[in-house]
């Protein structure tokens, strides 16, 4: 069993973070997993992850969640519901790895992870709507595979190389300021073809009965 250092709380904490902002049943699972088997000591308030039941709990939606993801149109409505979730879910993660610190560390861990769950769900629901206007579901189930991988990896980074998971958690926020803005201009887009063709079409079935009793 390995105990937890300061540089592995820190990294932790970052990772279950930005982590819960694509997979945070797989986040909940793996952690809890981990512990259960003993591979590593978990901070006191993330231990409860560890318990049978609740690993029952978040072992189902991880399998609800990998084939909800990989269906290109409900990964975004999938998306889309769990915005109130996931963020507020990883700055409580994130939290609980320094909840025998003092408040201040714990209210910081929380702004933290809440700010990193936020820029990867955000990153990752504009990219698939981005995606899902392709007609072809390769591209849509390539990139849900890749979120498992890299979750995966990342946890594995935060608990055995703490420094290398900081670093990738840095790159990683890095890309989804740079992204966001421009995958908001699409989804704004999108969003006002829609409406207009909406509009159109509204407009064109309120002008048919007119047109038909001119004739």
């Amino acid at each position: 069993m390995n105990q937890l250092d300061t540089w592995q709380l820190v990294a932790l904490a970052a990772a279950l973070g930005w982590a819960s902002g694509i997979r945070l049943y797989a986040v909940l699972f793996v952690v809890g997993a981990v512990g259960y088997a003993g591979w590593f000591d978990l901070p006191e308030h993330l231990r409860i992850l560890s318990h049978p039941l609740v690993l029952a709990a978040s072992g189902f939606m991880v399998f609800a969640e990998f084939f909800a993801d990989k269906i290109p149109g409900f990964d975004t409505v999938w998306d889309v519901v769990h915005t109130l979730i996931r963020i507020p879910a990883g700055a409580a993660l994130a939290a609980a790895v320094f909840g025998d610190s003092p408040p201040a560390w714990t209210l910081a861990a929380a702004i933290l992870g809440g700010t990193l769950a936020a820029g990867s769900h955000f990153t990752k629901a504009g990219a698939r709507m981005l995606i899902n206007t392709s007609p072809e579901p390769f591209s849509n189930w390539a990139a849900s595979f890749g979120e498992d991988l890299l979750v995966g990896t990342l946890i594995y980074f935060a608990l055995a190389y703490p420094l290398a998971a900081l670093i990738v958690v840095a790159i990683l926020a890095a890309i989804s300021i740079w992204l966001i803005p421009k995958l908001w201009r699409f989804v704004r887009a999108l969003v006002e073809r829609i409406g207009r063709a909406f509009s159109g079409a509204h407009a064109g079935n309120q002008a048919a009965p007119r047109n038909h009793g001119d004739v």
